[in-house]
Order: C-alpha cells, then structure tokens, then sequence
C-alpha cells in the first residue's frame, strides 16, 4: 500500500480577533467559542471555579457540557481572547508535556487539537471494568502532544480506549477504538478503526487485539499509519478505509511495531457487553467498599457559572477535589462515601441538576440552535425547554437544529429535525438491525414518521406513540 499522502489536515484557523496560538476560539452567532478538553473529563475543583471565573469575565457565563465529555464556552466577547486563554491555561486546561521548540504558541494550540481520547467517566472505579485505563490514558494523551507530526491530524479524529465499564459510552463512533476484552491470560485490547466496540451482531467485529503494555505503541503505529497512507483531503480514518482496506492498513500497522497482531476466531467472535448509560444518574457503588459516584445532567447540558461554582464547592466538601464530565452531558462525583451520598444527591437537585434518568431534563438533547449557529433553522434550546414540560415518560428526543447533528453523535429513539423556525421533522428510531439500516438511510436519525410539527403537535405525537405505538 503506497502512501497518498503524509500530509493530514489542517487545524481550524483562530478567529481573527484571537490571540495566535492559544487555546483555540472560533466564531459562532453568539461570539468567540472556546472549547476545553478535560483528559478523562477529569476536572479538579480548582479548575471548575477558573472557568467560573473566566464565563463571566470574558463571555456570556454559559459553559456547556459537550458529547466528547469536555466544556466548552460560549458568547466570548472580542477583545478579551488573550486574557480568557491566558487565564485557562495558568489553570493547567491545556495541553500539556509540550515538546521544547521555538514555536511554541503554535504548537500549543496544534496540541490542543488532538487530545481527543474518550475514556469511561468511571475508570479505575467500574465495578464491571477488567481494567484501569486511566495510566494508559495518560501515556496516549502524553503520545497525541508530545509527537509533533500528529498536529496534521484533524481536530475531530477520535479515539476510544475502553476498560471494559458498565458505564461507558459505545454509541460513538471513533477513528480508532481499543476495548478490554477477558483472556485466560488477562485482558487484552481488541481494537478496529471507524467505528465503535461490537456489542450486538450487527456491528463490525474487532479486526485484531494486543497486549496492554503494547497499547501506546500501538495507537502511535496507527496515527503513523493514517498520515501516510490518507489522501491530502482525508480527516478521518473512514475516509482511508474508503481507499484501503482495513487489512491493507493493519499490514502497514504491523511493519511499524515489533508484536504481532493477535487474531484468530475468539477475537473476531467477541463481543462487549453493553453498558448501561442510566448509571450516569444517581448513585452507584465503586470498587472500594464504601465508596460511590454520583451523578447528575444539568438542562440540556448548560451550566452556568453560579452552577458550576456550586458544583466545585460540592466536589471539595464531600468527594476527593475534583468532578467529571461526562459523554452523556452530566457531571459525576466520585468517591462519595456512603454517608454523604443523600446530602450530594439533595445538593445536586437543589443546583439544577437531574439526579433520575425519569426525568425530562434527563431525556432531552439540544443543540444551540438558532441564537448561537448560523446553520440552525430553529431555537432548539427554547423549544426543548417547551417540549420539557410535556415530555411522555420514558421518552429520549433530540432537538436538532439542522442534520449536522452536534449535539448527539450517539442514537436516540426520536429525533426532532428542525425544517425551519418552530417547525421540525419528526424521525423515529426502530431496533437492532433495523434501526441500523435506518440510521446508515437517514444520517443516524432513524425513519422520518411526521414532518413539519410545531413543538405542540409534536408532544401529542410523542405523547401517541408513548401510550399506543402501534396506532398513533
């Protein structure tokens, strides 16, 4: 396989009002957007209160909570990149590890880009996980910063590394996914590209799995391996496995490390057992006795910066300094003891937050919609708080305001697809197989069951198909 190409993308260019080099900050409709990535979604009470601190100094004191499990903020006035940027970064919520060199701005933000690394919220807590990947974690986070040709990678090439827990986010699809899979042996790390971990039969099996200590490596072989075999205009790993076959690529990996590959029919057979996303609310015991996290989703994933004050106060008084975000927009606090568990969970409510999966703040995704997005046909956010208050029980919508579909890369039961002002199509999800071949059909929306609905007409519709599925 002749490279194309060892050239990747691009970085997204700053706004022309930002400070050159930073963190990046990017033009939205409602100002500068800045977003920081959390290693692990791991942020300490020290951090939470700077990022307070800096909402409401130099934006619109609205922090958001994003799918990738990282923050982002919103309504950046012009003028004030510098010291937003500066005041983050003196935080330690940048890239760290830099190599020396004498562009070192540059390389900052270039760095930043792509420490896209999911891991469970969970980690080296799960009672379910085979493994703690919180070490190997840190060596890949250390790997995507430190190793300057992969600043070519595009900003939104993903990786997931997957321990194995019960809480875990499987529904996103990643350039490259590692999971623990159980040997006689121990675990070891299946993987595949463009993709997500086999849970059900329909999804792709691993191509291959390796050793943990051979992860790093590994990972490194791969990103090597897409920079130079991915056409110029390539940014991610799907657009490779277009031209090459995933096998051709694996032959590429295999003449950059010094292990074999393991495969053979248990690896190909395997399959991941599913996780339950519910585990995100509540509270739920650790590993160590005596210990649990607990966890809630602020509306729509917003948190403003009297919230995310009130949250760090939360995580300094009753758990170990410091609080997660997570794929699903929520945010957990672990290690509770079994004590203090009512009191968080009651200080948790008291700040916002939605504590049970039954609630319909709990059941609803939105992106910013019209007041922030030029693309946006609706204002999501105030039509989702409407369609809050006649939300059918059990029900999970996602408001979207046009198919790029930002705020959810994972699949929900109804999509609510916005046409124009106030007005959206209403798409439905099926099940297994069904509703695979509807999402590769629909841009992962499902089958479109209702068009044009105000918000009311589609609470009656939800509100039909929640009581009488078959006849609504």
């Amino acid at each position: 396989m002749a490279p194309a190409s060892a050239a990747g993308t691009a970085p997204f260019a700053l706004r022309a009002s930002a400070c050159p080099g930073l963190l990046r900050i990017v033009a939205a409709g409602d100002g500068g957007l800045c977003r920081i990535k959390l290693p692990g979604g791991a942020l300490s009470t020290a951090q939470a209160f700077a990022i307070a601190d800096a909402a409401q100094a130099h934006a619109s004191g609205v922090i958001e909570a994003t799918n990738r499990a990282n923050l982002q903020l919103r309504g950046i006035r012009a003028g004030h990149e510098s010291a937003l940027t500066e005041r983050l970064l003196a935080a330690g919520l940048g890239p760290g590890n830099l190599p020396d060199t004498t562009r070192a701005d540059t390389w900052r933000a270039a760095a930043d880009d792509v420490r896209n690394l999911m891991i469970s919220p969970t980690a080296g807590r799960d009672l379910q996980a085979l493994i703690d990947t919180t070490d190997l974690a840190s060596q890949i986070l250390t790997l995507l910063q430190t190793e300057t040709r992969f600043a070519a990678l595009s900003p939104k090439f993903a990786l997931l590394l997957d321990g194995g827990e019960r809480l875990a986010m499987l529904e996103h699809p990643h350039d490259i996914w590692l999971a623990a899979m159980p040997t006689g042996d121990g675990p070891q790390f299946a993987f595949g590209l463009a993709g997500c971990p086999p849970v059900a039969l329909q999804h792709a099996s691993a191509l291959a799995a390796v050793l943990p200590s051979q992860v790093p490596t590994l990972i490194g072989a791969l990103l090597h391996t897409f920079l130079d075999c991915a056409a110029p205009d390539a940014k991610r790993m799907r657009d490779l496995l277009a031209v090459h076959p995933a096998q051709a690529v694996l032959q590429h990996v295999e003449a950059r490390v010094d292990f074999p590959l393991l495969r053979g029919p248990q690896i190909a057979a395997w399959r991941r057992p599913p996780a339950d996303a519910a585990r995100c609310f509540g509270a739920h015991p650790q590993r160590v006795a005596g210990t649990w996290h607990v966890g809630g989703r602020p509306p729509l994933g917003r948190i403003d910066a009297p919230m995310l004050r009130d949250l760090a106060s939360l995580a300094r008084d009753a758990g170990n300094g410091t609080l997660r975000i997570t794929p699903w927009q929520s945010v957990l606090f672990p290690d509770i003891a079994t004590e203090a568990v009512p009191s968080v969970l009651a200080r948790l409510s008291a700040s916002g937050l939605a504590c049970e999966r039954t609630q319909p703040s709990a059941r609803l995704i939105a992106c910013v919609g019209s007041a922030g997005c030029a693309k946006g046909f609706a204002d999501t956010q105030s039509d989702a708080r409407q369609l809050a208050a006649r939300l059918p029980a059990a029900a999970e919508v996602h408001l979207s305001g046009c198919e790029r579909s930002c705020a959810a890369a994972r699949r929900v039961p109804f999509t609510l697809l916005a046409v124009a002002p106030g007005r959206y199509d209403l798409y439905q999800r099926a099940d297994a197989a069904e509703a695979h071949a509807q999402a590769e059909a629909n841009g992962g929306f499902g089958a479109c069951i209702a068009r044009h609905l105000t918000i009311e007409q589609a609470a009656d519709l939800l509100d039909r198909l929640a009581r009488s599925p078959l006849d609504a």
